[in-house]
């Protein structure tokens, strides 16, 4: 997180600096600078946003017969194996390894997300792959 932060502040610093003045209507090394200090300032606060979500995030235990919900952990089955997923509050994209496994983290925004909610062991779903739809098996719920 600190150094989300030092670097959001030095991208402002530069940003500032009068040797980044425009010497001419072509030079945009400030305003890029600029864009560079917001966009690592956004990427700061979402992370400490992030960080103090997840540090009041306490996910149930959950019983294989109990619906998908947050803090779930499962597996889904379909041609080409399995794969794993996290329901979280936030961090979606994140991936994980949990037992030798490869997880992906899921916020409940996502659409595989959406569709796995309230789900229950045993469920089939259809997901839209580009111009494909797959099938699955909802194999667990953790």
């Amino acid at each position: 997180m600190e150094g989300f932060e030092r670097s959001a502040r030095s991208a402002h610093a530069e940003a500032t600096h009068e040797q980044n003045k425009a010497e001419n209507k072509y030079d945009t090394r400030a305003l890029e600078a600029s864009y560079l200090a917001e966009g690592q300032t956004r990427q700061a606060f979402e992370v400490g946003r992030a960080m103090e979500l997840l540090g009041s995030f306490a996910p149930r235990d959950f019983t294989p017969q109990d619906p998908v919900d947050l803090g779930a952990l499962v597996e889904l089955e379909g041609k080409g194996g399995s794969a794993w997923y996290f329901l979280s509050p936030c961090a979606g994209g994140a991936e994980l390894v949990w037992e030798g496994r490869e997880v992906l983290v899921l916020t409940p925004k996502a659409p595989l997300a959406l569709q796995l909610l309230g789900q229950k062991k045993g469920a089939k779903l259809k997901v839209q792959i580009g111009r494909e739809r797959a099938g699955y098996l909802l194999k667990s719920v953790l």
